[in-house]
């Protein structure tokens, strides 16, 4: 197995993709960790792994699985490792991997059922915690529209435990176009509001059909003119004395309860 140095061209290259615009340029992206990298062999998206020479035992299913997948290989010194690292304690093993993103036309072109639709997210943890609950409950896309963080972010892709590779993930820079896209696909528009004309206890009939629910970044919430131009706007009743609901567990509440219905 070649072993690199931090000093290798490749390495540098490789730690380049911590940047956005180096992955926009080159069509590709750094995935770490055990889970995302096994997820990205799994599903044929891997096109080079790196593992420390001193961790090849420790890392032997992965090898393995590679070598079943026909992926290279590559060895990387400590140093080397520790170059490409964005965690504070690296986890060691990596892989390169093309950009995921698909175009909306095609995801609405295979008639959804259910869509996460992702206005303006900014902090790549909470996308990667809202990808992975999406990818848990059934859903068919992710869709990020206007000034989102990027789904290749290390962050984002760690947090989502492998999910980035497991559903499409479609991106649109203008709000507007992209919920008119949707809507002219004929899903319906679920807006997540606190004081919504309608509550999720009542909402079972509006589930069952093809549906987006659209859902704003931590800082700001959805904007109020996406949230006027929703078909609908669904409240979770809370019952207790917390004032609301962070992203991350609004969104797994909502899709839980569309996953439910279009079950039946």
């Amino acid at each position: 197995m070649e072993i690199l140095s931090e000093r290798s061209s490749r390495v540098v290259s490789y730690a380049k993709l911590h940047r956005a615009a180096v992955r926009r340029a080159e069509g590709r992206f750094l995935v770490e960790g055990a889970n995302s990298v096994t997820s990205a062999l799994v599903d044929a998206r891997a096109e080079t792994v790196l593992v420390p020479e001193a961790d090849s035992d420790r890392y032997r299913e992965i090898i393995d699985l590679a070598t079943a997948r026909g992926v290279p290989i590559i060895g990387l010194t400590g140093p080397a490792a520790v170059k490409l690292a964005e965690t504070q304690t690296p986890t060691g093993v990596f892989a390169v991997c093309p950009l995921l993103d698909v175009a909306l036309t095609d995801v609405l072109a295979g008639s959804p059922r259910l869509l996460v639709v992702a206005v303006e997210p900014r902090e790549p943890g909470n996308l990667g915690t809202l990808i992975r609950c999406a990818d848990a409950m059934g859903a068919d896309a992710v869709v990020l529209l206007g000034d989102a963080v990027d789904p290749h972010n290390g962050k984002c892709v760690r947090a989502s435990a492998g999910s980035v590779f497991h559903l499409p993930i479609a991106r649109d820079r203008d709000v507007d176009s992209g919920l008119a896209a949707v809507r002219a696909a004929d899903v319906t528009l679920l807006a997540t509001t606190a004081d919504g004309e309608t509550s999720l206890d009542d909402a079972d009939d509006l589930l069952a059909a093809p549906t987006a629910w659209l859902f704003g970044n931590e800082a700001h919430g959805l904007p109020d003119a996406v949230i006027a131009d929703a078909d609908h706007r669904v409240a979770i009743p809370i019952r207790g004395r917390a004032e609301s609901l962070n992203l991350a567990a609004a969104a797994a509440i909502c899709l839980y309860a569309s996953a439910r219905v279009q079950a039946k």
